[in-house]
C-alpha cells in the first residue's frame, strides 16, 4: 500500500522563507521515513479492521459467509504520481474509503498553485476583495494535537470560503521556535542519555535543537497537509529565519532608541527548574484552601513540602528585652529581611519607630519603619516583615524607604552567602524547614496555622516561582496599550466572542511592563552589548553602560561614542528574547517588514486573526501593541477566539492523562496497542506512562476509529458555536464519517440518474419547466446557501455546518433523490426526465460547493466526477464560485405547497408506525378545499415514492370517501390523513387510545376557549397571539370531530 499521508510527496522537513527545502539530518530523514512507513501500515491495519467489523454478522457467528458473486475489495493503493491529478476514469468504489478519497488531491492543489493569491491580470487585488490570515505558528516542540486541528479547520474553512467568493486570499503557514518549551524538551531528551546542555556547550546544544526543529517542522508540515490547510507554502516562515530575525533585531533597536525598551534591576518571576525568567502571563496561580503538602520539581519525589500555612515568629528588639511578632507564608525569606513595617498610627508600635530589630541568624540590624500603604494594623499583629529582593509588595516598600535589597537565592534555587553560614548552600525548601527549626531552638517561633492562599506555578515546568532581582530588558507597555485601547474602542478592532472583548480591555488597562529577557540558549540573542571600558568601574545593571545595534558594526560605533578615547571591549548579552517578542511581530514579519516589500504593501494589515482565547494576551495583545507602534496600523481588524478542546469528560488535554489526541490518528485510525506504544515517544516517565495507558484504555477501549480528514474537520466546525470549551467525543467524529459515506453513496446513486446523454444546461437558472418538488429543492438549496453565507459571515460554524448537513441529509437525500425516481423511470416524459436531471445536477454541483470549505477532499473527489457545464473550465471545486442567494431560485409558494404535502407524508408514516403496519399501506388524504385536493392529486407519485410499502394514495373531499377501519390524524383544520388499519389492529385498544386523545384535546380546547372568552382579550392580547390561538382552536375542533368519528367507527367495526 502506498503512503496515505501526502500521497507520495516527500515531506519537507523544513522550508526556507522562499519555500525551498532545507536539508535535514540523516537521523531526522530516517525518522520521517519510518514514520511514513508506520502510517501506511497503521492505515492499512485500520482499513482491514473496519472492513472486518462491517462484515461481522449479527448473532455472534464466528465466521461470516461470503456473499456469492461479491469479491472483497483490495486495499487502496495510490498510483497517482506526486503533484499529478488523480485518474477518476475507473468506476466509483463500492463504499466510502477516506484514505482513498483523500489521496493525491492535496499534492495536485499545491502543484497547480491554487493556494497562492489569485490576482488580476495587472497583478492587483481582485475587485471582489482581499482575505488574509496569518496562521498562528505551531511550536516546533512536538507534533500537533487535536486543538491545532480545530485551528486549521476553522481558518481553512474561512480561507476556502473567501477564495470561492472570488477574493484574493492568502493563508501564510509558519512555525514558532518556542524558546523555553523547545529547549526544555530537547534537554529532557538529552538527559535520558546522561548528557546536559552544559556538557555540550552553547553552540553544540543549539545545533541539537536545530536538528529537533527540522525533524518536528517536517512532522507538523505533514500533519497540516493531511488536515487540508490551503497554505501558500512558497511563503512559509519560521520565527528564527534570517528574514524574521532581522525584524526582531530592528524592533528591539528601534524601541530601545525611543526609550520604550530599557534595562533595569527589578523583580522577575524566576523558574528554578528551567533556570530562566518568565513573564506574568506564564505564571499560573494555584489555589490552596489551607495546609497542603506538595512535591516540587528538582526534589526527591518522596519529599513533600508544606504550603498554605502562615508561620509567626518574633524578632528581638535591639538593645531591649522586647520582641515584635511577624508572620509569613515563606519563612525562609526572613533571611533576606531588611525592615519591619508598622502603621504610623498604630499605638502599639509608636515607641519603636526608628529603632531596630536584631536578625537572629545573620549580622544585620533591621530598621522598624512606618508605612501606611503595606500595613493593615487590623490584620495579624500589625507588623510586617519586609524582604524587598524577594516579594513584589516588599519591593515597592524598599523603593519608598530606600531599603537594602539583599538577594539570598542563587539561580539554581540554593541559598547564597547572604543567607548566612548556617543556611548557605541549602536548597530553598530545605531551608524553609531548617529556618523554622532554628527559630524553635531560639525560642522565637510562635505558631503555624492554616492560611488559604495562592502560590505561583510555572506553566511550563510546574515549579514554584521565586521572585528575585535580576537585571533584565523591559518593555514599557503603558503608552502602547493606551493607543491600542483607543483604537479598539474606535472600532478598528472587533473581538469575538464578547466575553473576550471585555477581558481585552481589562488586561490592557492594567498592563504592566513586560520583561523580555530569557536565560536560555535557544532563541534570538539580545542585540545588546555591555561596553566594558578599560580602567573604569561600571554597573552592569545600569542601561547607560550598554549599547544596542542592528549589527556589530553599529554597536561598535555607538560604543566608541560612549567610551570616548578609552579602550573598550564589547560583550553581547548572553540572554535571548522572550518567544512572544518575535511572535508579536508575526503578521508583518511574515510579509517582509521592516522592508517595505510588495507583500507588506498588498497584504498588510491582514483580515483576521483566529486563535484560542487562552493566548489572547500572550500573543494577540502583543501583536496589537507592536504592530500599531511599528506600522501605525492595527495588524488585523478582527480577532476570533475559538474554544479550548477538552476530552469527553471535560478534562484538559494532558499527556499524562493519555487523552492528548494526534489528529492523524483520528484521520486514519489507530488500535489501542499502537496508542500505548506512542506514549514511549515522549518524555513521560514510567509512572506517567502507566497512568496514561489506563486513561487511553478507558476512553478508547477499541482504539480510535478511522474517520478521515473531512469528518474530523466537519466535526470540529460543528462543535464551534461560540462557547469557551469543547468536550470532544470521537464517536461524534465517527458519526460525521457516516455523513461522508452518505454523501458519497448519494452522489454515486445520483450519477446513475445522469445518463450518458446528459449534458448540463449552460447555467443553473431554472427553465420554468420544473415540477413542484424540483422548485422545492431549489428553494431549499437557495435557503441553505443564504444561511451558510450568513453564519460564516457571523463566524458561527456550528450553524453553518448544521445548514449544510440538513440540506444534504434531510432535503436532498431523504426527499428529492427519492422523489425524483418516478420522474426518471421509463414511464416519465422526456421533458420531465431532463428537467429532474438538471435539477439534480444543480443540487449536486452547488451542494458539494457548499460543503467544500468544511470537507475539501470528498467534495473535490465527487465534484470532479460530475460533468461540467458548457464553457466551464474551472479546474477545481476550490476555485469554483460559492453559491449565494439567487432570486431565480426563490419559490416561496412551491416551498409552502410541498411542505404541506411532505407533512402529510410524514403523518402517514407516523400513523403506519404507530399501528405497526409494515406492508400494503393504503393512504387516504381528505382535503376539504378544492385547491388543496388538486395539489395532493398532482403529488400522488411523489407520495408513493416517499412512503415505504405504500400501495395506494387516494385523495377524497369528505368522510364518505374514507373507508371504515382507518387510523386518522388532523394535518390542518381542512386536511386529514387516514391510513387503513382494519384487520391489522386490536380494536378495543384503539378505542381506548382515541378516548384518551379525545379527553386531552377537549381539555386543551376548553383552555383556549376560556382564554378567548376574557372581556379584554381583543384589546390586550397581540394580534399574532390571537391568530395563533384561533388556529389552535380550529385544529383542536377538527381533531375532536375526527376522534369522535374514529371512536364511533371502531365501535361499529366491533359490531
Amino acid at each position: 500500500m502506498s503512503e496515505p499521508t501526502t500521497e507520495g510527496t516527500p515531506t519537507p522537513a523544513s522550508t526556507s522563507t522562499e519555500g525551498t527545502p532545507v536539508p535535514i539530518t540523516k537521523s531526522a530523514e530516517k525518522k520521517l521515513a519510518k514514520k511514513k512507513e508506520n502510517e501506511a501500515r497503521l492505515a492499512l491495519k485500520a482499513a482491514k479492521a473496519a472492513k472486518a467489523a462491517a462484515a461481522a454478522p449479527a448473532g455472534g457467528e464466528k465466521k461470516a459467509k461470503k456473499e456469492k458473486g461479491k469479491e472483497e475489495e483490495a486495499p487502496f493503493v495510490n498510483n497517482t504520481p506526486p503533484g499529478k491529478k488523480k485518474d477518476l476514469s475507473e468506476p466509483m468504489a463500492s463504499g466510502y474509503n477516506p484514505i482513498a478519497v483523500e489521496a493525491a488531491w492535496y499534492d495536485w492543489w499545491d502543484a497547480q498553485g491554487f493556494f497562492a493569491p489569485q490576482l488580476t491580470e495587472e497583478g492587483q487585488i481582485k475587485p471582489e476583495g482581499l482575505f488574509v490570515i496569518p496562521s498562528p505558528p505551531p511550536n516546533v516542540t512536538g507534533s500537533l494535537h487535536i486543538g491545532h486541528a480545530l485551528t486549521v479547520a476553522i481558518q481553512d474553512c474561512l480561507v476556502r470560503w473567501n477564495r470561492m467568493l472570488g477574493k484574493t486570499t492568502l493563508f501564510v503557514p509558519g512555525f514558532d521556535h518556542a524558546g523555553i518549551s523547545t529547549q526544555s524538551v530537547v534537554e529532557k531528551r538529552l538527559l535520558k542519555t546522561g548528557v546536559t546542555r552544559h556538557d555540550l556547550g552553547r553552540e553544540a546544544f543549539v545545533e541539537k535543537v536545530w536538528e529537533w526543529k527540522n525533524d518536528y517542522q517536517g512532522r507538523i508540515t505533514n500533519q497540516l497537509r493531511r488536515l487540508g490547510g490551503s497554505y501558500d507554502w512558497n511563503r512559509v516562515a519560521f520565527t528564527m529565519d534570517e528574514r524574521l530575525s532581522r525584524a526582531v533585531i530592528e524592533t528591539f533597536c528601534r524601541l530601545h532608541e525611543e526609550g520604550i525598551i530599557y534595562r533595569a534591576n527589578r523583580l522577575v518571576n524566576w523558574c528554578v527548574k528551567l533556570n530562566t525568567t518568565l513573564s506574568n502571563l506564564e505564571v499560573e496561580q494555584k489555589q490552596l484552601e489551607g495546609r497542603t503538602l506538595l512535591n516540587v520539581p528538582g526534589y526527591d519525589p518522596k519529599e513533600k513540602f508544606e504550603f498554605g500555612v502562615l508561620t509567626s515568629f518574633a524578632y528581638p528588639i535591639d538593645g531591649s528585652d522586647e520582641k515584635i511578632i511577624v508572620a509569613t507564608t515563606r519563612p525562609e525569606t526572613m533571611l533576606g529581611d531588611t525592615a519591619i513595617a508598622v502603621h504610623p498610627q498604630d499605638p502599639r508600635y509608636k515607641h519603636l519607630h526608628g529603632k531596630f530589630a536584631k536578625h537572629p541568624f545573620v549580622d544585620r540590624r533591621i530598621p522598624i519603619i512606618a508605612d501606611d500603604i503595606v500595613v493593615d494594623m487590623s490584620f495579624g499583629t500589625g507588623a510586617v516583615k519586609i524582604t524587598p529582593a524577594h516579594d513584589p509588595n516588599d519591593y515597592e516598600v524598599g523603593i519608598r524607604h530606600n531599603l537594602d535589597f539583599i538577594n539570598i537565592l542563587n539561580d539554581d534555587g540554593t541559598f547564597n552567602d547572604n543567607a548566612g553560614d548556617k543556611f548557605k548552600g541549602m536548597k530553598r525548601f530545605h531551608a524553609r524547614v531548617a529556618v523554622v527549626e532554628a527559630l524553635k531552638d531560639l525560642g522565637l517561633y510562635v505558631e503555624t496555622k492554616d492560611n488559604p492562599m495562592q502560590i505561583p506555578i510555572c506553566s511550563k515546568s510546574g515549579d514554584i516561582i521565586e521572585p528575585i532581582l535580576k537585571p533584565q530588558w523591559w518593555v514599557n507597555c503603558k503608552p502602547l496599550a493606551e493607543e491600542v485601547t483607543k483604537r479598539t474602542r474606535a472600532g478598528e478592532l472587533y473581538i469575538q466572542p464578547k466575553a473576550s472583548e471585555s477581558e481585552w480591555y481589562r488586561w490592557l488597562e492594567n498592563i504592566q511592563d513586560w520583561c523580555i529577557s530569557r536565560q536560555l540558549w535557544w532563541g534570538h540573542r539580545c542585540p545588546a552589548y555591555f561596553v566594558n571600558i578599560e580602567g573604569v568601574e561600571q554597573d552592569r545593571n545600569d542601561g547607560k553602560n550598554w549599547v544596542v545595534g542592528r549589527t556589530l558594526e553599529q554597536a561598535t560605533e555607538r560604543a566608541k561614542k560612549l567610551a570616548g578615547d578609552a579602550k573598550f571591549t564589547l560583550e553581547q548579552d548572553e540572554d535571548v528574547l522572550d518567544t512572544w517578542f518575535s511572535s508579536g511581530l508575526w503578521p508583518m514579519s511574515i510579509l517582509g517588514w521592516p522592508e517595505q516589500t510588495r507583500d507588506l504593501q498588498m497584504f498588510y494589515p491582514t483580515s483576521l486573526l483566529e486563535t484560542g482565547w487562552d493566548i489572547l494576551f500572550f500573543w494577540v495583545a502583543r501583536m496589537a501593541l507592536l504592530g500599531l507602534k511599528l506600522t501605525g496600523k492595527m495588524p488585523f481588524p478582527e480577532v476570533l477566539c475559538h474554544a479550548m478542546i477538552r476530552d469527553a469528560h471535560g478534562r484538559k488535554m494532558s499527556k499524562s492523562l493519555g487523552n492528548v489526541i494526534d489528529p492523524i490518528d483520528v484521520i486514519q485510525g489507530l488500535d489501542l496497542e499502537s496508542l500505548h506504544a506512542k506514549l514511549y515517544e515522549g518524555n513521560l516517565d514510567e509512572r506517567e506512562i502507566q497512568k496514561a495507558k489506563a486513561g487511553q484504555k478507558k476512553d478508547f477501549p477499541k482504539g480510535i476509529p478511522q474517520c478521515g480528514t473531512d469528518a474530523l474537520r466537519f466535526a470540529l466546525c460543528a462543535y464551534s458555536g461560540g462557547g469557551r470549551d469543547i468536550n470532544l467525543e470521537i464517536l461524534r467524529v465517527e458519526g460525521y464519517r457516516k455523513f461522508c459515506n452518505k454523501i458519497f453513496n448519494a452522489t454515486k446513486f445520483a450519477m446513475l440518474k445522469l445518463d450518458e446523454k446528459f449534458v448540463p444546461e449552460p447555467t443553473a437558472k431554472p427553465t420554468g419547466k420544473e415540477s413542484l418538488v424540483e422548485k422545492w429543492i431549489l428553494h431549499k438549496l437557495n435557503l441553505a446557501a443564504e444561511e451558510i453565507n450568513k453564519q460564516l459571515t457571523e463566524r458561527n460554524f456550528m450553524n453553518a455546518t448544521g445548514a449544510a448537513y440538513n440540506f444534504w441529509l434531510y432535503e436532498l437525500c431523504d426527499v428529492y433523490i427519492e422523489a425524483m425516481k418516478p420522474m426518471t423511470d421509463e414511464h416519465a416524459s422526456e421533458t420531465m426526465r431532463r428537467s429532474s436531471q438538471q435539477t439534480l445536477y444543480t443540487c449536486l454541483d452547488y451542494g458539494l460547493r457548499l460543503l467544500h470549505p468544511f470537507m475539501p477532499f470528498v467534495t473535490e473527489e465527487l465534484w470532479q466526477r460530475l460533468p461540467r457545464r458548457p464553457n466551464d473550465s474551472t479546474p477545481s471545486i476550490m476555485l469554483s464560485k460559492f453559491p449565494t442567494f439567487d432570486k431565480s431560485f426563490e419559490f416561496t409558494q412551491a416551498e409552502h405547497d410541498f411542505d404541506l404535502v411532505f407533512s402529510a407524508i410524514k403523518s402517514a408514516r407516523a400513523l403506519a408506525a404507530s399501528y405497526n403496519i409494515q406492508q400494503n399501506l393504503h393512504v387516504y388524504i381528505r382535503a376539504q378545499e378544492e385547491a388543496e385536493a388538486e395539489l395532493f392529486k398532482s403529488q400522488v407519485p411523489t407520495f408513493l415514492a416517499l412512503t415505504k410499502n405504500c400501495k395506494s394514495v387516494e385523495v377524497v373531499r369528505d368522510l364518505s370517501g374514507v373507508p371504515a377501519g382507518c387510523g386518522s390524524e388532523v394535518l390542518t383544520p381542512t386536511i386529514f390523513v387516514h391510513v387503513l388499519v382494519r384487520g391489522q389492529v386490536d380494536i378495543d385498544s384503539e378505542i381506548v387510545k382515541c378516548e384518551k386523545k379525545l379527553a386531552l384535546a377537549q381539555m386543551n380546547l376548553s383552555k383556549i376557549v376560556k382564554t378567548e372568552s376574557q372581556e379584554d382579550y381583543e384589546s390586550t392580547v397581540p394580534a399574532n397571539v390571537r391568530l395563533a390561538n384561533e388556529e389552535k382552536r380550529k385544529t383542536l375542533e377538527a381533531d375532536i370531530q375526527l376522534l369522535e368519528h374514529s371512536i364511533e367507527m371502531f365501535k361499529q367495526m366491533k359490531e
